[in-house]
């Protein structure tokens, strides 16, 4: 089972999306039968074959195990991966895309880098499991109280010197051999009970 997957197929997604199926893969984090299944969920067994049939046809559950019993055959079935993510790319050319997005502070430029990440991402990884190799990632996520919107500004200016220093020391047009890699920093307000009800405006 992996850790976490991304579903690209816009129809996997709709399989994994709807409430009974979301429920199954939840269930289905170690093996287990229909009859096991229909047994938490009150669900009639037929029926939660019938979704897990649909789950199977799109890679999402597989067959970890079968029983014989008399002249019956049971097949305890588990989730692909313990956790899951729909890539932006499954939306096709409605997905968010940083490049349709003029305003470089604004909070949809964010949410757009996001999904531009996890849709590049999710495909070097795929590619790094083919290869049977490690895909070379770096991620940092830290969290800062800042005292004052002035403190704040001051942080992002320091920031971005010395991000730009970085790449300028480190960044190599012409390397041979060198290969491009993305940086994305982002920096947005943690969220709480209140910023849920009423986003900061600061």
């Amino acid at each position: 089972m992996l850790d976490i997957d991304v579903i690209e197929d816009p129809a996997a997604a709709a399989a994994a999306l709807e409430p009974v199926r979301s429920r199954l893969l939840a269930e289905l984090s170690a093996p287990a039968s229909a009859a096991t299944l229909a047994g938490r969920l009150g669900i009639a067994r037929q029926k939660i074959n019938y979704h897990l049939r649909a789950l199977e046809a799109h890679g999402l559950v597989r067959v970890a195990e079968t029983r014989r019993w008399g002249g019956l055959t049971e097949r305890l079935l588990v989730a692909s991966a313990a956790s899951y993510v729909v890539s932006p790319g499954a939306l096709g050319p409605v997905a968010a895309d940083p490049e349709r997005t003029a305003d470089r502070l604004s909070a949809s430029y964010l949410i757009a880098l996001g999904a531009r990440v996890v849709r590049e991402v999710s495909d070097l990884l795929r590619r790094s499991r083919e290869a049977d190799k490690r895909l070379a990632s770096l991620a940092i996520d830290t969290e800062i109280r800042f005292r004052s919107p002035a403190e704040r500004a001051a942080f992002s200016n320091e920031l971005t010197r010395a991000v730009t220093a970085l790449v300028g020391r480190y960044h190599d047009e012409s390397a041979p051999g060198g290969r491009p890699h993305r940086l994305v920093i982002v920096a947005h307000p943690t969220p709480n009970e209140t910023s849920r009800k009423e986003p900061s405006c600061q």
